[in-house]
């Protein structure tokens, strides 16, 4: 957008952070911007970190250059705010080394962001710490490209979904829908026959859970996957992914529409909700 028509719209840019807990943060943050970014409303972008944790696979040039701590944005109030998943989903929760912050973090997300989008073990860790939902191990990992059908077709955030549709899966536990289902605050808007949950709504806290992958890239599994297969990681050929589960086959993207469709419908639901004055995020909702 040109400086010329941004200045036409009675709106301000609205404020959107990342909490990237991703270990290649780069190619996280990449993913998160291209779907935020694609929105026609102006939104100012901000890339946080968690600040007990370094980071072992991004440099600490790219860290400074365009990351804060969330100890220095503490004081700041966003419009819409995502956590990412991380790869401890293994670990209890209290034995992940930064969870006290990231239980601060949660925390504040209730008094300084209008609405929260969490993602993965963002999503399991984010559910367990405002409803005690636990996290279940699997057998094997959760991994490939599944069906997926909405449960309520009248969600903003689901507006332009089809009936039937396909998200990346990448996960070694689950939560379940018998959990979920006794706390009232909380809907299922998606699910799987095989791969259960997947997209929880929160009315009272403006939040959501996605417990799969739609941002991923086309390229995404297969990188998980050959990265295992160099390790000697026991794993499979990802379900429905490859053409004819063949690896040298280059795969097809069968989710990036409704990648956009979630963040788009998302910053939508924000930007008509949201207070127009920043210091009232927290103290009003719309």
């Amino acid at each position: 957008m040109t400086e010329t028509v941004a200045i036409r719209q009675d709106i301000r840019p609205l404020q959107i952070g990342l909490l990237n807990l991703m270990p290649n943060k780069i190619r996280t943050e990449v993913q998160m911007a291209r779907l935020v970014g694609a929105s026609p409303l102006q939104v100012e972008f901000s890339l946080v970190r968690v600040g007990g944790h370094k980071a072992k696979n991004t440099s600490e040039e790219h860290l400074l250059a365009f990351y804060q701590t969330w100890e220095e944005v503490r004081d700041r109030k966003f419009d819409g705010f995502i956590i990412t998943g991380a790869p401890v989903e293994t670990l209890p929760y209290e034995d992940v080394t930064y969870w006290e912050e990231m239980k601060a973090i949660f925390d504040w997300t209730e008094t300084n962001v209008h609405s929260t989008l969490n993602v993965c073990w963002g999503a399991m860790a984010a559910i367990y710490h405002f409803h005690g939902i636990p996290k279940h191990p699997l057998a094997e990992k959760a991994f490939g490209v599944y069906r997926h059908r909405i449960l309520n077709p009248s969600s903003v955030y689901l507006t332009g979904f089809s009936d039937d549709f396909q998200i990346p899966v990448s996960r070694w536990t689950e939560v379940r829908r018998a959990d979920i289902d006794r706390v009232p605050e909380l809907e299922i808007l998606m699910e799987s026959d095989e791969m259960g949950v997947c997209l929880v709504q929160e009315n009272r806290g403006n939040r959501l859970y996605m417990f799969n992958h739609v941002e991923y890239d086309s390229t995404s599994l297969g990188e998980e996957y050959f990265r295992d297969v160099s390790n000697g990681t026991p794993i499979k050929v990802p379900h429905n992914y490859f053409p004819d589960d063949n690896p040298e086959k280059a795969p097809l993207n069968r989710w990036r529409s409704h990648a956009h469709l979630l963040f788009g419908n998302w910053i939508n639901e924000i930007y008509q909700t949201t207070p127009y004055e920043l210091e009232k995020i927290g103290v009003e909702r719309g």
